[in-house]
C-alpha cells in the first residue's frame, strides 16, 4: 500500500476545503472593506473582490500542490497522519498570516486615504 498516495488525496481534499471554506467567508465580508476604499463604485468593488478570491484560490492551491513534491516516503499509518496534520498545519499557518497581513494593509491604506482627505 502506498501511504504517499492516500496522503495526497487526503491532504489536498482537507487543504482545499479549508481554502474554499476561507476564501467564501472572506469574499462575502471582504467586499465592505473593498466598497470603503473606493466609494460610490459598487460595481468595480464587486470585480476587485471577485479577482482578490480567484488570486487567492489560484496562490493558495497552488501552493498545496507543490508542497506535495517535499513529502518524504511515508511508511505507516501513524506517519501518514503526522504528516497529514503538519502539512495541514502549515498552510493552515500562511493562510492566517496572508489574512492578517492584508488587514493591516487595507486598514494602512484606508487610514492614509483618511488622512489625505482631511489635508
Amino acid at each position: 500500500m502506498n501511504y504517499n498516495i492516500i496522503g495526497y488525496f487526503i491532504y489536498l481534499i482537507i487543504t482545499i476545503f479549508i481554502i474554499l471554506k476561507v476564501g467564501k467567508i472572506c469574499y462575502k465580508n471582504g467586499n465592505v472593506f473593498v466598497l470603503e476604499l473606493i466609494p460610490n463604485h459598487a460595481d468595480l468593488c464587486q470585480k476587485i473582490n471577485q479577482v482578490l478570491l480567484l488570486a487567492y484560490y489560484l496562490l493558495n492551491i497552488g501552493y498545496c500542490a507543490m508542497t506535495l513534491i517535499s513529502w518524504q516516503k511515508i511508511i505507516s499509518s501513524t506517519q501518514l497522519i503526522e504528516t497529514i496534520c503538519i502539512k495541514t498545519a502549515v498552510i493552515i499557518f500562511i493562510i492566517s498570516i496572508l489574512h492578517y497581513l492584508n488587514i493591516l494593509i487595507i486598514t494602512k491604506y484606508a487610514q492614509k486615504l483618511i488622512h489625505n482627505n482631511k489635508n
